[in-house]
């Protein structure tokens, strides 16, 4: 890993963030006109485009009727799966269910004398969820999800997965999730946005997903609604020297193991304890079976900065705005009133990021590249939405109706002000 020290270039420090945070743009605009096409096509031709894609990316051939998994297949998945798996999935979905059932929001209504307000809130129809099956496997995912969805109340959860194996239709199947298509990419995410013969329109698309399936979401957003333009996968790691090094390492590699373009950062004001992390970053890729991916995403991205004092490693968190931030120092509550943007704090060495990712229960679907300033993680509130209730009754209106009648004149808005004064007279 390259070992950037603040304390003595700033100007280093920040040509280094900048080609950091930069990394999935310069990618993303060469991919564009391509993800345009993708687009373009399926909401001209429907299944037609789907199945053309579906054989050119992943290699398989399907019929149209294909495209939608029995749901027999995820009940039969569900039974055939490892006992110590289902157990496991299990567990997690009783944990991310209890979470996000706190995150449910109830609609309100306010009584004046002769003026009821109130804010009714409603899950959405319809919601497609994209589950990631290229590189790996991802279970976890269509728990994180879907259960959201399904506490909010949404009457249909709409999977799509390229290849999706019984792992990720058993969970699919204990999630709750209504119909699931064996289908990825951009044209999967389009497919969920206009519709086809075999697809159903949804309202809203969440999920993580590569660079095409962020791209597709971005160009379609008011086409249909989105959680969060989810890039590359990143953790950055506030580090004092108390605690092992070699735990330091392999959260890092956690996230590299992700993909070429995961970022994995460490702030730290131990420059010795710097070089034993790397190490053992070193070290460690020849031992698991995503290396090359790692090593790829280390050599490129990986970049320890050395600063003065902690409160300066918060500053380098917030700027950078983390997907994960990992606090691994003797006191961790300390730093947490300098945090501001991260999509999700780890606090502690035995609060692992992995951990997170599979069953404590808040949501691992979490902003990246930065975003973490003004996106929050996927939650039970992307699946609702709100309308405002109003009632006046006489004496309501006339207690309101003058103000009205003079901001109305003072816009220039006559029908605004007549549809008030016809009233009053």
């Amino acid at each position: 890993m390259r070992i950037e020290d603040l304390r003595n270039s700033a100007w280093r420090f920040n040509e280094r963030l900048k080609f950091l945070k930069e990394r999935g743009r310069v990618l993303a605009e060469e991919h564009e006109p391509a993800v345009k096409e993708i687009l373009q096509r399926v909401r001209e031709e429907g299944d037609r485009a789907l199945l053309e894609y579906t054989k050119k990316f992943d290699g398989v051939e399907l019929t149209p009727e294909a495209l939608e998994v029995p749901y027999e297949e995820l009940e039969k998945a569900y039974g055939e799966i490892e006992e110590d798996v289902k157990s496991a999935l299990e567990i997690a979905h009783e944990r991310i269910r209890r979470f996000h059932e706190k995150q449910l929001e109830r609609s309100f209504f306010v009584e004046e004398e002769g003026i009821i307000l109130g804010n009714r809130v409603m899950p959405l129809e319809r919601v497609g969820i994209y589950v990631p099956g290229g590189k790996a496997s991802y279970p976890s995912t269509v728990l994180m999800n879907a259960v959201p969805a399904v506490v909010a109340g949404v009457e249909e959860v709409i999977m799509v997965s390229p290849k999706p194996n019984r792992y990720t239709l058993a969970s699919a199947f204990i999630a709750g999730v209504s119909r699931v298509y064996q289908i990825g990419g951009a044209q999967a995410v389009a497919g969920l946005a206009f519709g086809t013969e075999s697809l159903p329109k949804v309202d809203k698309i969440v999920g993580p997903g590569n660079i095409y399936v962020a791209l597709a979401k971005k160009l379609l957003y008011g086409v249909v609604d989105i959680d969060m333009i989810a890039g590359p996968s990143e953790i950055l790691v506030i580090a004092d020297g108390t605690v092992d090094p070699k735990w330091c390492a392999c959260d890092l590699l956690s996230q590299a193991e992700h993909d070429e373009l995961a970022g994995v950062f460490m702030v730290t004001t131990d420059e010795e304890y710097a070089k034993e992390v790397a190490g053992w970053v070193r070290k460690l890729l020849g031992d698991f079976p995503r290396g090359e991916i790692a090593r790829s995403s280390v050599e490129r991205f990986g970049t320890i900065f050395l600063v003065e004092d902690l409160y300066k490693a918060c500053e380098v968190a917030n700027y950078i705005a983390p997907e994960h931030l990992e606090v691994l120092t003797e006191d961790p509550f300390s730093l947490l009133p300098y945090i501001k943007h991260a999509g999700a704090v780890f606090l502690g060495k035995y609060a692992t990021e992995p951990l997170g990712d599979y069953l404590l229960g808040p949501n691992h679907t979490l902003p990246t590249g930065g975003t973490a300033k003004f996106f929050s993680p996927l939650g039970v509130y992307h699946f609702l939405k709100r309308s405002s209730l109003i009632y006046l009754s006489r004496e309501g209106f006339d207690r309101v109706a003058e103000p009205a009648e003079n901001i109305a004149r003072a816009e220039g808005l006559y029908a605004h002000y007549y549809s008030v004064r016809i009233r009053r007279e």
